[in-house]
């Protein structure tokens, strides 16, 4: 038996797994270990100790452990058997998200999935040992769930099918899955849920799986999610606000690429993974991952300044304090919100030739085209007669990297549909130039790329963009040297932001 826990094994299913994509993506068990490497060395050794796995999949936390406390035990507990059937009996807890999951979990941790039989390594008296799963129930309001909003048009259906209704998540008091203190709760959680809105729209669903967790007060917790909470997420600014106040955040592993951590899976905005420590209560250990190696690490507040973000690399703290010294007005203040002139993407309403000379120039999606001059718009109509700039609103994945802007001049007389956000408007046909002159600069870019974590640009993502001077054109050099960037911050800027496309103003 003892030569079993010492076998490297090869392949690893779990390896396999890992690889698979999905929303509810398996964790590798070479992550799995860095998380468990966080926690202190002397939970392993404690016999009293308790693990529970929120969101068990593969079984692969559960089974990591596992192997950890049979080595730290050794001295408290001698006999192998006996100690196999103490840790399995006592100390590891799972709650699967699937019945098909729950199998995969006990097949990893028990080696069998029915663990009352006598293939078990430690043998319980029920069919699930301590992995439970239990088919729960959506709870309808309005056709939304009230506890993880899923539609009930979406996953309201029959019960052979799988409803994704955690049993974790869909309860007021977690305590009464487990009626029993957790030391540390670690877990891979699902990330989103069908939402019901157009197109592929979903609803982050990891932010309940941490703040369930959180309920039950245990000594640590450990888990894995998307980094777009940073600054980004549907109906994420509440729960970024109650992480970014909490001081009992240790440490923050972030993953600017998901598939270093996922292998073959794509995740926007990249992963990260942390420690929270009940009993700590200082800043947080900021550590970044770039091309498998730490890039950067940093122990700083999680909230810089008055900021509603996370400010997710640790160079850009310097460069932010340097910039909002001189305290000038932001860029946003000149960036329209959605529908500038209040025309939707779908606006069909416009001549595709011109029919009168005073007729309005419209930009709409990949197309323009005509409107009377009398047309009313519900908003911005005193800039319809001026100088101003057009970006279209959905630029790329929402990486520092995308060269996507695309900024073009918007002439007096003209309008543009909620495919484009407009910037302006200005006095004169220079000054828009040269506002484009500093879009098209990679400092604009970077600081742009700070707050940006979607495809969508709203007004807020150009909040740490300080207005300048649009009398003249701008470049780069101009613009480090005012701010009195050193050869450092320099380089990193230009290190991952790529420089716009040098072609003339349109």
């Amino acid at each position: 038996m003892s030569n079993l826990y010492q076998t490297t094994y090869n392949p690893d299913v779990l390896e396999c797994l890992a690889n698979l994509s999905s929303d509810e993506v398996f964790t590798p068990p070479e992550i799995a270990n860095k998380m468990l490497d966080l926690l202190p060395k002397d939970i392993f050794k404690n016999p009293n100790s308790r693990f529970l796995d929120p969101a068990s999949k593969s079984g692969v936390f559960l089974r990591e452990i596992a192997k950890r406390l049979i080595v730290g035990l050794e001295e408290a507990i001698p006999n192998l058997y006996e100690r196999l059937d103490h840790i399995y009996q006592n100390q590891l807890y799972g709650i699967a998200i699937t019945e098909l999951t729950s199998l995969v979990s006990r097949r990893s941790i028990y080696y069998t999935k029915y663990p009352q039989t006598d293939f078990s390594v430690s043998k319980f008296d029920n069919a699930e040992g301590n992995i439970i799963f239990r088919k729960y129930p959506h709870t309808w309001k309005n056709d939304t769930c009230i506890y993880c909003g899923a539609t009930r048009k979406s996953l309201d259906r029959d019960e052979s099918l799988e409803t994704h209704a955690y049993e974790f998540i869909h309860t007021n008091n977690p305590k009464e899955i487990y009626d029993m203190k957790f030391d540390v709760i670690i877990g891979n959680p699902p990330y989103q849920l069908d939402d019901g809105g157009a197109g592929a729209s979903a609803k982050p669903i990891y932010q309940l799986f941490i703040q369930q967790a959180m309920k039950l007060n245990p000594n640590y917790l450990v888990m894995i999610t998307p980094s777009r909470w940073f600054s980004g997420g549907k109906g994420l600014n509440q729960f970024r606000a109650e992480m970014m106040s909490d001081k009992r955040f240790r440490e923050i592993h972030d993953f600017f690429d998901a598939s270093e951590v996922f292998p073959g899976v794509e995740i926007k905005g990249g992963v990260n993974y942390f420690l929270w420590d009940r009993d700590y209560n200082g800043d947080t250990l900021m550590v970044s991952h770039s091309n498998g190696k730490v890039v950067s690490k940093m122990k700083r507040p999680l909230q810089f300044e008055d900021n509603d973000i996370v400010i997710r690399y640790n160079e850009a703290i310097d460069i932010l304090s340097k910039v909002s010294k001189l305290n000038e007005d932001t860029f946003s203040s000149i960036v329209s919100p959605r529908k500038p002139f209040g025309l939707a993407t779908n606006f069909k309403g416009f001549n595709k030739t011109k029919q009168n000379e005073k007729d309005i120039k419209i930009y709409a999606n990949k197309i323009e085209g005509w409107l009377p001059n009398n047309f009313e718009f519900s908003r911005n109509e005193d800039a319809v007669g001026k100088w101003k700039v057009f970006m279209p609103y959905a630029v790329g994945s929402g990486d520092m990297s995308e060269d996507e802007f695309k900024p073009f001049i918007g002439e007096p007389n003209s309008v543009a549909t909620e495919t484009y956000i407009m910037v302006g408007p200005f006095n004169s046909e220079d000054e828009a130039k040269n506002s484009i002159s500093y879009i098209r600069t990679k400092f604009f870019h970077f600081m742009v790329g700070l707050r940006k974590v979607t495809q969508h640009a709203t007004s807020k993502v150009y909040k740490f963009v300080p207005i300048q001077d649009f009398s003249k054109p701008w470049t780069d050099e101009e613009l480090y040297e005012k701010y009195d960037l050193s050869e450092d911050e320099i380089n990193f800027i230009e290190s991952i932001v790529r420089p716009f496309e040098t072609d003339e103003v349109e």
